[in-house]
């Protein structure tokens, strides 16, 4: 879910660069952080990654990807 967002945002690039679509950028930001909140539970890579995402020009970083890659670290089946 993270890759698609931020890969959509990279897709509509033209479309926030100007920003035309700006408030549609924030909803996906938003709707996105709260939906990572939901599946994953919260972790403090989740704020940061937000706050890069309303800041313009810095939301072209796959920052959503780069947080839920942090918040799942070592959350894998133990070796026994």
């Amino acid at each position: 879910m993270a890759i698609a967002a931020d890969a959509l945002q990279w897709m509509l690039l033209p479309l926030f660069w100007a920003s035309a679509a700006t408030p549609f950028d924030e909803a996906i930001d938003l709707a996105i952080g709260f939906t990572l909140w939901r599946l994953l539970g919260w972790h403090w890579a989740f704020l940061p990654a937000l706050i890069a995402e309303l800041i313009p020009g810095l939301d072209l970083v796959p920052t959503w990807t780069a947080a839920v890659w942090i918040a799942t670290r070592g959350r894998g089946a133990k070796p026994e």
